[in-house]
């Protein structure tokens, strides 16, 4: 039995192997097949891309920015090359660096530890490279040139830099620039921006970017897997931005920069009434722009210049002080223009005047009679000019300055640095006054009496105090303070707009202020070869607690209206005919001089 009976069958899977490695060599050629698919088909242009950037290198280059003109086309701002030594830390080693460090501090005169500190920092904006020295010298450049082929790793590249050749000359007018932020670039880049890049920060640098900063353009280089360039295979040149001519006066502005030496703080405006064209325009203390060139700032420079308790950086131009009795005119057409005090009214002036719980003084402690318009603003009566604010009101008051522009901004292109001032009435008090809850500060007699002389409630920039002078000055128009013509014409009526004004009235203003020049507190302003000027002096108490005022606002010729000039010298007590008054004789000079053919001094 048992013999009849076969072994039972041993399968080895042998058999099997044929299917098994079908099956592998289809799942690898799917996977590859898929791969590849998805690497040229679905992601082929954005991989081709890749590789092309792994291949070849673009070399920004910046454009040149263009330059600031003063009217006459001499230069404000420009720019500069500068040639800076940088290092490409992916070339160089911890263990090679010591070596490339005393090769190019022997080559360049450059100390060790300098080079090490800079190393340390890490790269800068661009992402790959360290800044290892900044300016090199033309002596430094050419030797670096020389020996290159044994400083791999290092390489020196030209940036360019904005330059002011004049320093701190125009300095809050002109602005400066600075390097984007992060922030910035992230919505900048959409218009060409590199991160590289600066971009204007204040003044006319910033309100006129998008034409002063041209088009950056670039070198594309084919370089190798080490990174070493082998050919130049496209070239976009970069396009240089646009001049831009300011209406600015070169020699005017350094007059206005002259005057302002000696005072603790002050702001100087000249324009032209006709158009509203600023012609200078200083502000003390100020600051030198090409602080904001340098490569390299330490943190104590930065705090010198930002945290100084004389605020440099704030233009005293277009920020708002009590004006004084610069602001009687002001009143004094709200009083015509209401029709409670005419153009020929005569009031009795005296040694004071009792509003609410306070006597208010005329500043010679007696009065002087019975006097007009004119003769109050020759001889700056307070107590006339109480008398007709009171007696008008706060919404009055209110109403003639707006119309001469006060309350606002004056338009001028730099106004985002612009402070509106402020005009003080009964419903602003009534609302809080900015600062309390509504109904608890009440508009009150001595409010009143103060706004009625420029004090306390009233607070006007210099640049507003020119604007509504000018309207004095060119027979009822309000202009547009601007900086450059920029193609358009700046006596339309959208610019330029008639002052709703009874002729009366300004002819009665017109009077007075050149009266206040023939013989009364403006006198001095009198010097041969000077045409007719009309004006007005001022000395304000300071609001907030310091030493007074001294203001000055005149025009020239009286006739024409050429030129107003806003002398303001910050905490000066004194007077403004013995302070402000000479500042802007000085500048009335040289304009005087310059229109007439002559050199300034």
């Amino acid at each position: 039995m048992a013999g009849s009976f076969s072994a039972p069958h041993r399968h080895s899977g042998m058999g099997r192997q044929p299917l098994v490695l079908f099956a592998l060599v289809l799942l690898t050629c799917g996977a590859m097949t898929g791969r590849l698919l998805w690497l040229q088909v679905l992601h082929g242009q954005e991989n081709r891309l890749q590789a092309d950037q792994n291949r070849i290198r673009l070399v920004p280059r910046p454009p040149i920015r263009g330059r600031l003109l003063d009217r006459r086309g001499r230069v404000l701002a420009t720019s500069k090359l500068s040639y800076n030594l940088y290092l490409e830390p992916r070339l160089v080693s911890d263990a090679t660096w010591p070596g490339l460090r005393a090769r190019l501090a022997s080559l360049l005169n450059l100390p060790e530890e300098d080079l090490d500190r800079r190393r340390d920092r890490g790269v800068g904006r661009d992402g790959f490279r360290i800044s290892l020295a900044t300016d090199l010298r033309p002596e430094q450049v050419l030797r670096f040139r020389e020996r290159s082929r044994d400083l791999e790793g290092a390489q020196v590249d030209v940036d360019v830099l904005r330059h002011y050749p004049n320093g701190t000359l125009a300095a809050h007018v002109l602005g400066y620039t600075q390097p984007i932020t992060e922030e910035e670039f992230a919505y900048l880049a959409e218009e060409g921006y590199e991160i590289r890049d600066r971009i204007g920060r204040i003044g006319v640098e910033a309100a006129y970017e998008s034409h002063l900063r041209g088009e950056w353009g670039g070198q594309m280089l084919e370089v190798n897997a080490m990174g070493e360039v082998q050919r130049s295979v496209g070239d976009k040149p970069s396009v240089a931005g646009r001049d831009l001519t300011l209406t600015l006066d070169l020699d005017l502005q350094r007059a206005a920069e002259r005057v302002l030496a000696d005072k603790p703080g002050g702001a100087i405006v000249a324009l032209d009434p006709r158009d509203g064209a600023i012609l200078a325009m200083a502000s003390r203390p100020t600051f030198d722009p090409n602080f904001f060139s340098k490569p390299v700032t330490t943190q104590q420079e930065y705090d010198a210049l930002f945290a100084s308790a004389s605020k440099p950086l704030l233009s005293r131009a277009m920020n708002a002080y009590d004006p004084g009795s610069t602001w009687k005119p002001v009143t004094g057409m709200a009083g015509m223009e209401s029709g409670k005090f005419p153009a020929d009214v005569r009031l009795p002036t005296t040694a004071c005047i009792t509003y609410g719980g306070h006597c208010f003084p005329d500043h010679n402690g007696a009065g002087f009679g019975i006097i007009g318009y004119e003769e109050a603003l020759s001889v700056s009566s307070n107590t006339f000019f109480y008398q007709v604010g009171v007696g008008v009101g706060s919404r009055a008051l209110y109403d003639a300055a707006t119309k001469l522009g006060f309350d606002a901004r004056s338009g001028i292109e730099i106004g985002y640095e612009e402070s509106t001032g402020l005009v003080g009435h009964e419903d602003w008090a009534a609302e809080g006054r900015g600062w309390a809850e509504p109904g608890t500060t009440p508009w009150i007699p001595e409010d009143m009496a103060s706004a009625s002389i420029g004090q306390s409630v009233v607070q006007v920039t210099p640049l507003q105090l020119a604007r509504a002078y000018a309207v004095f000055a060119n027979g009822g128009y309000l202009v547009t303070p601007h900086l450059a013509t920029a193609g358009r014409d700046w006596t339309a009526p959208d610019v330029r707009r008639k002052v709703p004004m009874e002729p009366s009235t300004l002819d009665t203003i017109r009077r007075g202020l050149r009266k206040v020049v023939e013989g009364g507190t403006g006198a001095g302003v009198n010097v041969p070869g000077l045409p007719p000027v009309a004006g007005k002096t001022g000395t304000a108490e300071d609001s907030t607690g310091g030493p007074d005022h001294a203001w000055f606002a005149s025009f020239a010729p009286f006739d024409a209206g050429e030129i107003v000039v806003v002398a303001f010298a910050q905490n000066t007590p004194g007077g403004g005919s013995v302070h402000a008054l000479p500042m802007a004789r000085e500048v009335l000079q040289v304009w005087n001089r310059v229109r007439s053919g002559g050199q300034a001094q």
